[in-house]
């Protein structure tokens, strides 16, 4: 297999896990740090590398998972309060090794448009998701909850111009998914010769 064959394998594997199907098998530390080390490699205009992680594993996810429901119920006014969107919230991490936040932080650079920070960050995000498929590890990139809820940016500590750009949670799955896609690549390109 070239390297085209093998990356374009990757590419084309890769699913989304919903973190209810994993198994709670743990990832080795050693390779979360290698799944954040190619996150690192994510293409950066001016390189601000805008990308920051919050990496719970142990214990701490479910802790994360606890204080990510309170938020949800300290900040929800009463009559949109949902009990069981709440304990979804509270038992979204149980079978997951890890759950990763990903932040673009700002960085020092202003003239560099926040657009294209975002866009580098997911890039990094992207990086991660592809290499934890080439380990066999399953994720789930989620925007649900409070992820994009200004107490969630509060709770991290984040300064204004800084994006919670989702939450990842790992694990290892017994399900294996298969993909498509809704409409061939021919129907989204517009071809000037």
């Amino acid at each position: 297999m070239n390297d085209f064959s093998a990356i374009q394998h990757i590419i084309q594997t890769r699913r989304t896990t919903k973190p209810h199907l994993m198994n709670g098998q743990q990832i080795p530390e050693e390779q979360v740090t290698e799944l954040l080390q190619l996150a690192n490699w994510a293409p950066t205009h001016g390189l601000t590398e805008p990308w920051h992680f919050v990496v719970y594993a142990g214990e701490k996810v479910k802790e994360f998972c606890q204080q990510h429901a309170n938020l949800y119920q300290q900040h929800i006014p009463a009559e949109k309060f949902m009990p069981e969107k709440y304990d979804k919230l509270l038992h979204m991490g149980d079978l997951a090794s890890h759950v990763i936040i990903a932040i673009m932080q700002r960085g020092q650079l202003p003239a560099i448009p926040v657009l294209e920070e975002i866009a580098a960050a997911a890039c990094a995000v992207q990086n991660l998701l592809l290499g934890a498929t080439a380990l066999g590890i399953s994720s789930y990139w989620g925007s649900g909850g409070m992820a994009y809820h200004p107490a969630m940016k509060t709770f991290l500590q984040l300064q204004a111009e800084d994006l919670v750009l989702g939450i990842i949670y790992l694990g290892y799955s017994d399900k294996v998914l298969t993909g498509r896609r809704n409409s061939p690549i021919h129907a989204k390109i517009t071809y000037i010769k």
